[in-house]
C-alpha cells in the first residue's frame, strides 16, 4: 500500500532535488527512500523502477528548462532570441546540475514522442532558427551546433574548466556573437543545392 502523503509527483520532485545535490548518476531508489524515511518498497507504488524514476526526472527537468527558455525568448527574434535562449539554457544548467544532467539521459523514443516538454523544446528551438531563414537539413545541423556549444560551455564552466584570466561571461558573449554570425551566413547544404536545381 502507498504510504500516506507520497505521490508520484512528490517522489519525482524529490528525486530531482536529490540529483541537484548529489549528482543525477547517484540518484537511487534507496537514497530516495531514506529521504522520505520509508523502505524502498514504498516507492514502487509510485514508480516502476530506477529507470522509470530517472525518465520522469528527465521529463520534469526538460519541462522546467523549456518553460524558462520560452519565457526568455517570447517576443524576440534573431540575435535577441538566440541570446535569450542561450542565457536561459545556461542559467538552468548551472543552477540545477543534476536536473540538467537528467535532460541528457536516453529516453524511450515512444515516451519522448509523447512528451509535451520535448515537443515544445523542438518547436521553440526550430522556430528560433527558422527566423534565420534555415530549413532542413540545415535546421538539424544548426540545432546540433547550438546544443553542442551550449552544453560544452556549461559543462566546462560547471567544473571550473576555464583557467585563463579572460572573463568567462565575456567569452560566452563572444561565442554567441560567433554563433549568430554563423547562423546568418549558414552555408547551404548540398541537398538543398540539388533541390534548387531540380
Amino acid at each position: 500500500m502507498a504510504r500516506a502523503g507520497l505521490t508520484a509527483d512528490r517522489v519525482v520532485e524529490a528525486a530531482a532535488d536529490l540529483a541537484d545535490e548529489v549528482g543525477f548518476e547517484n540518484v537511487t531508489l534507496s537514497a530516495l527512500a531514506r529521504r522520505f524515511g520509508v523502505k524502498d518498497a514504498s516507492l514502487y507504488s509510485h514508480v516502476k523502477n530506477l529507470r522509470d524514476l530517472r525518465t520522469r526526472v528527465a521529463l520534469l527537468a526538460a519541462g522546467e528548462m523549456i518553460d524558462g527558455i520560452a519565457t526568455a525568448v517570447a517576443g524576440r527574434a534573431g540575435k535577441d532570441a538566440l541570446v535569450a535562449f542561450a542565457g536561459a539554457y545556461r542559467t538552468y544548467a548551472l543552477a540545477h546540475p543534476g536536473r540538467y544532467a537528467a535532460t541528457h539521459t536516453p529516453v524511450d523514443p515512444a515516451v519522448g514522442a509523447a512528451s509535451d516538454a520535448f515537443r515544445r523544446t523542438a518547436e521553440i528551438t526550430y522556430g528560433m532558427l527558422h527566423a534565420y531563414g534555415l530549413s532542413e537539413p540545415d535546421l538539424t545541423d544548426a540545432v546540433r551546433l547550438l546544443r553542442s556549444t551550449f552544453h560544452g560551455f556549461c559543462a566546462l564552466e560547471a567544473i571550473g574548466g576555464f583557467h585563463a584570466a579572460r572573463d568567462v561571461q565575456t567569452s560566452w558573449e563572444r561565442a554567441l556573437d560567433g554563433l549568430h554570425t554563423a547562423l546568418e551566413h549558414w552555408p547551404r547544404s548540398s541537398e538543398r543545392k540539388e533541390e534548387d536545381h531540380a
